[in-house]
């Protein structure tokens, strides 16, 4: 009888294992887990330049030295040219989950790539900054932008370059709560950063605050709004423990206006969820933004909500179903495109909502799926439209215009 026993409780043992680990790698595949060792590594950013040639930053281990390459497609990513790291000795790179190397490109065609290099895991880093002025056949040395030295998080990086070519780079940073915590005081979260530079990425003004109490493993949205102002939204943690979102406007002197809460879904959780959202702006001013809510029962997935001009939200739309993760925005002109992901139990695809009016009406549609694991979709700015690049493990980079009709 004891063996019997000792045999039935280690089968059942064997089988609350194997259900437990298939509840987790669903979780993982549905709402793209930084915890698989392979999508660690599918970070991937992308943008076209001024003729048209779309350029991509990822990251390469080659016998253990990790790299950020850069390659280029002229062709809409039917073909690429040869990888070509940007620094001459590797460091630790961060490039999976929400973190990601990031491309921007000056009015003159200058190439501009920021990133997180992690010193110490999960995110003690620093943000790194290199520069292209010849087209990207050579790279600058890498430098910090922030001031601060501290081996603290300084993760999460996000760029965007204005009219005037001031480069504006933000990230998730952790000195105050280490500066709270060490003084015996309590601190939800973290902070959001930002530096300037005026001068083409030589040098880099800072530190700038954006707001306290930030989450401390979210994507942070960074974009310019109908005046050509740097407006930045984020996860933010509103007392007791909200998770919800708040935007502000930056500027080149370091004066932020007062964040303004933007969505209102009162999830409740003591944990970072790791989903970033996305912003966007028309030319008339309105907010086109993209987020992730956690909280279960009617609302819960991907959202997307538009703001007017005099702040006044709309209602939110849930984009796809409740497994709907990771969702996108992209406004060029009236055409506003939507992508998330959606993972069905066997496969991940790629769903997309255009609109060719700024919204008054809507198409939805699969332009993607996979597999196997795969990066977060992104969305790139071409003259004809917006463009999907997907890093996938399977399946490479898929390059796919977003309000292209299926042949």
């Amino acid at each position: 009888m004891n063996t019997i026993m000792r045999r039935w409780k280690t089968d059942a043992a064997r089988l609350l294992l194997t259900l437990s680990l298939a509840a987790v790698a669903a979780c993982a595949s549905a709402h793209g887990s930084a915890g698989h060792a392979k999508s660690r590594d599918l970070g991937t950013s992308a943008a076209f330049d001024k003729d048209g040639r779309l350029w991509m930053a990822t990251k390469r281990t080659d016998n253990g030295d990790q790299f950020i390459v850069m390659q280029h497609s002229t062709d809409m990513g039917k073909t690429w040219t040869a990888p070509t790291r940007i620094q001459s000795t590797p460091e630790p790179i961060a490039a999976g989950g929400e973190a990601r190397p990031h491309i921007a490109f000056g009015g003159k065609g200058e190439l501009y790539v920021s990133y997180t290099s992690t010193v110490k895991r999960p995110h003690i880093g620093d943000i790194r900054f290199v520069r292209s002025l010849d087209g990207g056949r050579t790279f600058s040395a890498p430098v910090t932008v922030h001031a601060n030295r501290d081996a603290i998080t300084h993760s999460f990086d996000s760029m965007v370059v204005d009219a005037a070519g001031r480069i504006f780079i933000t990230w998730v940073d952790d000195r105050d709560a280490r500066q709270a915590k060490a003084a015996g005081g309590q601190y939800a979260g973290s902070a959001v950063y930002y530096a300037v530079s005026s001068d083409g990425g030589a040098t880099f003004m800072g530190d700038y605050k954006v707001a306290d109490h930030s989450c401390e493993c979210c994507r942070i949205g960074l974009t310019l709004n109908a005046k050509g102002v740097p407006v930045a939204m984020w996860r933010h943690v509103f007392a007791p423990n909200i998770r919800d979102h708040a935007i502000a406007e930056l500027s080149a002197d370091g004066k932020v206006s007062a964040p303004v809460r933007v969505t209102f879904d009162d999830w409740r959780v003591d944990a970072c969820p790791h989903h970033g959202p996305s912003v966007a702006y028309a030319p008339d001013g309105t907010r086109h933004q993209v987020w992730f809510n956690g909280k279960e029962g009617e609302g819960a997935g991907a959202l997307y909500a538009t703001a007017q001009g005099n702040g006044t939200i709309g209602k939110p739309v849930s984009l796809g179903s409740e497994q709907a993760s990771h969702p996108d925005v992209l406004v060029q002109g009236r055409q506003v495109s939507i992508v998330w992901k959606q993972f069905d139990g066997q496969s991940t695809a790629v769903l997309a909502k255009v609109s060719g009016d700024g919204g008054a009406t809507w198409k939805e549609k699969e332009i993607a799926r996979t597999a196997g694991d795969s990066d977060k979709p992104y969305l790139a700015a071409h003259r004809a439209g917006a463009v999907l690049v997907w890093r996938t493990e399977n399946d490479g980079v898929r390059v796919v215009p977003v309000h292209k009709e299926k042949s």
